[in-house]
């Protein structure tokens, strides 16, 4: 666990680092229904939201970026009381607590923007580590679509739609 981590609003100052981990987790292909060969242009336009939605970044001491969080409205209009958010960490920082960070700020995050809940649409099953960490903030898989996820070494697997109030 780091003793020192800040969680800050991300700038476009921010993106290079964002990219350089997001790329890789991406082509990975094990944890994001994102496509595997997803351009700059189009990540940047999905990661870095704009107002109300925010993107974060997790940073040490020295600045550099370990992961990022962007939160947003799960659904427009009636649903919009329900947030979603999306999570990364840069591999060679896992297991260092910045995840677990990264999701206790962005529920902070949810509550004091007046949401209800948060929603999350699409944790890879087979990613027991997140799946464990959602659980350990509180968050219920409400239900799996089986096999809706084409993982690289696995096969097809089920995407958890989980799921908490604030």
């Amino acid at each position: 666990m780091l003793a020192l981590m800040l969680i800050r609003t991300a700038t476009a100052g921010d993106w290079p680092a964002i990219w350089a981990f997001l790329r890789r987790i991406v082509a990975a292909g094990e944890t994001y229904t994102y496509p595997r060969d997803l351009d700059e242009d189009r990540a940047r336009e999905i990661w870095m939201v704009e107002p109300p939605s925010r993107t974060a970044v997790a940073t040490d001491p020295d600045g550099t970026v370990l992961g990022s969080a962007k939160m947003n409205p799960n659904h427009m209009g009636p649903g919009a009381h329900i947030a979603g958010a999306s999570f990364m960490v840069a591999p060679e920082h896992g297991g260092r607590g910045v995840g677990r960070a990264l999701g206790e700020h962005v529920l902070d995050w949810a509550r004091a923007e007046g949401y209800k809940a948060m929603q999350f649409n699409a944790v890879v099953e087979s990613n027991t580590r997140a799946v464990a960490l959602w659980r350990s903030l509180g968050f219920e898989v409400i239900g799996t679509v089986p096999k809706a996820f084409a993982h690289p070494t696995n096969g097809y697997v089920g995407l958890h739609i989980m799921h908490r109030f604030l």
